[in-house]
């Protein structure tokens, strides 16, 4: 069944398109040349065609991506330019051998993860409704359950543009799935005892035994 035309606004530009079509087909239709900002075609999963998009009769702005949105009449969209991370994070898979430590060394490697101000703006931004910031406050007590959050992250760096504290959830996801790959799980409770052993946090008695 045919449908109207509808009229959005992309980068500027004023484009009439089918209201079938996502933000991605609109601008391809359009002819506008496509240098960047494409990346897997259509599939959802690259995270390169990330877009600022306002709906009309709304002053909010909300994060989406251009190949999953699809047009509405006086839709306007701002497509994002490559984001560089903020931080660098080094550290080398090899050196993992050790799992007893696991908090100290995300501690160390992401130092603002334990920043976070719960305010939920990564959720909100993130375009594949994952739980980004129950994700970060996992990892920063060295539960390597947040793998799971991230399993679906599509490192579209949105996420960090919209923490106020710049940690890099997508980045540190990362970094706890490869971890979380690289090492024997024992469990996040007894790590995170140990450590505040270690840390003087917990007395231990050493003279006390059990029965």
């Amino acid at each position: 069944m045919p449908t109207s035309p509808v009229q959005v606004t992309i980068n500027g530009e004023l484009i009439e398109t089918s209201a079938l079509r996502s933000i991605l087909e609109a601008v391809i239709d359009s002819g506008q040349p496509l240098i960047d900002a494409v990346g897997c075609m259509g599939q959802g999963v690259c995270g390169s065609c990330r877009v600022l998009i306002r709906r009309a009769g709304e002053r909010e702005v909300s994060t989406a991506l251009a190949c999953e949105t699809r047009v509405e009449q006086g839709l306007q969209i701002s497509f994002l330019d490559h984001l560089p991370m903020n931080r660098h994070h080094t550290y080398n898979l090899h050196d993992w051998d050790d799992t007893w430590n696991i908090s100290e060394r995300i501690a160390a490697t992401f130092p603002e993860a334990s920043h976070c101000r719960h305010c939920g703006g990564c959720d909100r931004a993130c375009p594949k409704g994952l739980e980004v910031q129950k994700g970060v406050n996992l990892a920063a007590v060295g539960d390597l359950s947040a793998s799971q959050v991230f399993d679906e992250c599509i490192m579209c760096n949105l996420c960090t543009i919209a923490c106020p504290e710049h940690i890099s959830p997508n980045h540190l996801g990362l970094y706890i799935r490869r971890m979380s790959a690289s090492v024997g799980f024992r469990p996040a409770d007894l790590m995170q005892r140990l450590s505040q052993i270690n840390r003087g946090v917990m007395n231990v008695d050493p003279n006390v035994t059990l029965e």
